[in-house]
């Protein structure tokens, strides 16, 4: 199982996203997407989406929120595991990202911009920020359309 993190910096009623543009052979490709990456041997879920946020925006974040883990499960290649986070404290500047576009997009509005469906369910758990731990199941087929979202018991 691949395991990943995605965070999701929060300022002013605004929420840091990518926009997946510069890569070539992205599956990720024209979607507004949190920022983060695939773990380290030895990393930390927290230690690596600390190091991802510096490597792909400039900042660095401050008592990143470990809000859930959701397991995206595929009809064709291997289940990933991605720990979710929010932070809403950070030093640096916005540097350019060679993955992608960074933009501050205004929570009302990323009802409104591409993305994957199933990360739609669950920036809607995260609006809300009850606190509460959550784990979400999303599968999806060839084509990358979801077929199927379940929630898990808190871990």
């Amino acid at each position: 199982m691949i395991e990943s993190t995605c965070g999701y910096i929060i300022r002013e009623g605004k929420w840091l996203l990518l926009y997946r543009n510069k890569k070539k052979e992205d599956v990720n490709a024209g979607k507004w997407i949190g920022v983060g990456g695939k773990l380290e041997n030895g990393e930390t879920a927290e230690e690596c989406m600390i190091r991802e946020t510096i490597e792909e925006t400039g900042l660095t974040i401050h008592d990143p929120k470990l809000r859930g883990e959701v397991y995206f499960i595929y009809e064709d290649r291997e289940t990933e595991r991605i720990y979710i986070f929010t932070s809403h404290r950070y030093d640096g500047s916005l540097t350019d990202c060679n993955e992608g576009t960074l933009a501050w997009i205004a929570e009302e509005q990323l009802g409104a911009i591409p993305m994957w469906e199933g990360d739609r369910l669950f920036l809607n758990r995260l609006k809300k920020d009850t606190g509460e731990f959550f784990t979400l199941y999303l599968h999806y087929d060839r084509e990358g359309n979801l077929l199927k979202a379940e929630e898990g018991d808190c871990v």
